[in-house]
């Protein structure tokens, strides 16, 4: 196993655990605010060691999701990560270069995306394997978050409960790709006996749970307004 793939799975194991530890804990709290900076740089290195290891280093197995898949996806990761971080650390209604980064490299993964599946989907082998469904739906939801872009810009900043909001969807559907990515797509790191099981499917799924929790809670009673992260971030 090379040296970069090591770092690849730890991190990505490192970003798994203290995602889960993030949205379990009290919000704005010390506890919440380290084990978040530790899962954004934790999805950060995985995903872009991901892209990398998509684009460069040939698979040693044989099946498993093209690289232009892998590498989308990977993108995609690190774009959700990085803005749902930037959505607290920036202050409210307020935006910057980043913003309008972001917008452009959303656009271009979900058109990088749309080209893959509709290539995907001249294919028989892909296409036997479900291949083009799954780009046209990472490519959906990167235009999602673009024209979610284009608004915080068009409205020079974004505050209140829609910030929160944002910061909260982003940082579980990051969580919830590498999770489900691991549990469910990588089996092969995991022991034996655990391989195949359907029990996988809750840890993998687990983010989607939590972020109709709290996006309940925040968007029904008003709570993040007497909780610090409201103002102070992470």
């Amino acid at each position: 196993m090379s040296p970069l793939l090591i770092v690849h799975i730890s991190a990505g194991c490192l970003g798994i655990l203290s995602g889960y530890a993030a949205v379990s804990v009290r919000k704005g709290g010390r506890l919440h605010r380290g084990v978040g900076i530790v899962f954004v740089l934790s999805i950060l290195t995985t995903s872009a060691l991901a892209v990398y290891l998509a684009l460069f280093v040939p698979p040693t197995g044989v099946g498993g999701a093209p690289p232009s898949a892998s590498a989308s996806v990977g993108i995609l990761t690190f774009y959700l990560a990085a803005t749902a971080w930037m959505t607290v650390r920036r202050k409210e209604a307020g935006i910057g270069r980043f913003e309008y980064g972001a917008l452009v490299g959303a656009m271009a993964v979900a058109a990088a995306l749309l080209i893959f599946g509709l290539r995907s989907a001249s294919i028989p082998k892909e296409r036997l394997q479900g291949f083009p469904a799954r780009y046209f739906i990472f490519a959906s939801f990167a235009a999602f978050g673009a024209v979610l872009d284009l608004k915080v810009i068009l409205r020079r900043g974004i505050s209140g409960t829609p910030r929160i909001a944002r910061h909260l969807w982003r940082m579980c559907f990051a969580l919830f790709f590498a999770a489900a990515f691991f549990f469910l797509g990588q089996q092969r790191a995991l022991p034996a006996f655990m391989r195949g099981s359907p029990l996988l499917f809750a840890p993998a799924m687990a983010p989607l749970a939590f972020l109709v929790f709290w996006l309940s809670r925040v968007r029904l009673t008003g709570w993040f307004k007497h909780q610090p992260i409201a103002s102070q971030g992470g």
